[in-house]
């Protein structure tokens, strides 16, 4: 059982710590993979929001078939498409409004060429199908394995597999036209 998992059953016991913790641990996580669907950082906040808020006052049950960041990501999943469904028009979201999440750690210049590739990457996968922006977003930003993004995105893992292969092929063409070459790819 994972941290989320054991925080929620606490939750679930009478425990609002517990929910304290899950909320801590996973709200810039979710709202930028919510983000990836919604394509607008405010809208993705509400609806991060609006998850922890289904999970406070309907108290779904948590089954522990997958793990807890993947349950919780599926009903965050959820949420940004019924938001999508009843809001036609999404706006863009500044990749500048993105970066204020980011901390500086080293010296000003890694700092600088760090922050000059994740833009670039950013820029990149803003170019590409949504769904191929989630998927890489889930396994590489939030280290979700094939089967709990498959789970996630309501995928088998065959056809996760494949998304991910064309994802990631979509994500090298478009940093190779802007002259960048991402070593992990």
């Amino acid at each position: 059982m994972d941290n989320g998992a054991s925080s929620y059953r606490r939750f679930l016991d009478g425990d609002d710590g517990g929910i304290v913790e899950i909320i801590k641990d996973y709200k810039d996580g979710l709202t930028l993979y919510l983000n990836g669907y919604v394509n607008n950082i405010f809208a993705a906040e509400e609806l991060m929001e609006e998850t922890f808020f289904k999970l406070m006052m309907k108290k779904p049950r948590f089954n522990g078939k997958y793990s807890f960041k993947t349950w919780l990501y599926t009903i965050g999943r959820n949420v940004a498409i019924d938001y999508i469904r009843h809001n036609e028009k999404v706006s863009d979201t500044p990749l500048e409004d993105i970066e204020n999440y980011l901390s500086e750690e080293d010296s000003v210049e890694r700092s600088y060429l760090r922050e000059e590739r994740k833009i670039a990457v950013h820029k990149a996968l803003r170019k590409l199908k949504a769904e191929y922006r989630q998927v890489l977003y889930l396994i590489y930003f939030e280290g979700f394995s094939n089967s709990e993004a498959a789970s996630a995105m309501k995928k088998s893992k065959h056809q996760l597999e494949n998304l991910v292969y064309r994802a990631r092929m979509s994500l090298r063409s478009e940093l190779d036209k802007e002259g960048f070459v991402y070593e992990e790819l």
